[in-house]
């Protein structure tokens, strides 16, 4: 029988990042303490980049920040998934920047 790990708000929990959690009973417990809302931002994290390689890095991350204290991924926008909320302006701006900067490629 497989493990059940809590998924966000919008997010249900990838495949790859549930398995890094049973994986690791410590990074699991922490996660299991976690907020619906804070597991939400670290599976969006997870799941909104391009590369496969660089969602393993952040698959890894999850678990080593999870057990150095970290409750929320660092230095990162948010879920802009989440439709409960309007997107804040100061994510709005950051996202304007990102679509001109693709644009320019």
């Amino acid at each position: 029988m497989t493990k059940s790990v809590s998924g966000g708000v919008v997010h249900e929990i990838p495949e790859d990042l549930s398995k890094a959690l049973v994986a690791d009973a410590k990074a699991l417990a922490i996660w299991e303490s976690l907020t619906p809302l804070a597991r939400n931002e670290w599976i969006c994290w997870t799941i909104s980049v391009q590369q496969q390689k660089t969602r393993d890095e952040h698959v890894k991350r999850v678990i080593a920040e999870l057990k150095e204290g970290m409750r929320r991924p660092c230095c990162w926008i948010g879920c802009i998934h989440r439709t409960d909320k309007p997107i804040s302006p100061s994510v709005q701006y950051v996202l304007s920047k990102r679509q001109k900067n693709s644009g320019s490629n």
